[in-house]
């Protein structure tokens, strides 16, 4: 089974920045989407940024002109750049893939990466 591996996550201070890494374990096709996803303690979890497989991006208003995000399509990577953080990013940031299937769609997810921002 396909695994989604995270990396970047830690403990940063307020105007900081980050960069998330997300990995496909294998070769994955069909891909439609790829994006990050957040969920801070006693909030649900929203969608961060994705981008899709034409390129094209699309940011939750609360990180635009923070967040970066890009994908390589090739390698099912993608990757989150993340600039002037305020405590208020501070959550357990995850990974998802979309993929097509003959019945819709799949999501796939990362286990998560924490990222803390603190002074």
């Amino acid at each position: 089974q396909v695994q989604l591996v995270e990396s970047g996550g830690g403990l940063v201070q307020p105007g900081g920045s980050l960069r998330l890494s997300c990995a496909a374990s294998e070769s994955i096709s069909g891909v439609s989407a790829m994006g990050w996803y957040r969920q801070a303690p006693g909030k649900q979890r929203e969608v961060v940024a994705f981008v899709t497989n034409g390129g094209s991006t699309n940011y939750a208003d609360s990180v635009k002109g923070r967040f970066t995000i890009s994908g390589d399509n090739t390698k099912n990577t993608v990757y989150l750049r993340m600039d002037s953080l305020k405590p208020e990013d501070t959550a357990v940031y995850y990974c998802n893939i979309v993929v097509v299937t003959p019945g819709g769609h799949s999501d796939l997810w990362g286990q998560g990466t924490q990222v803390t921002v603190s002074s």
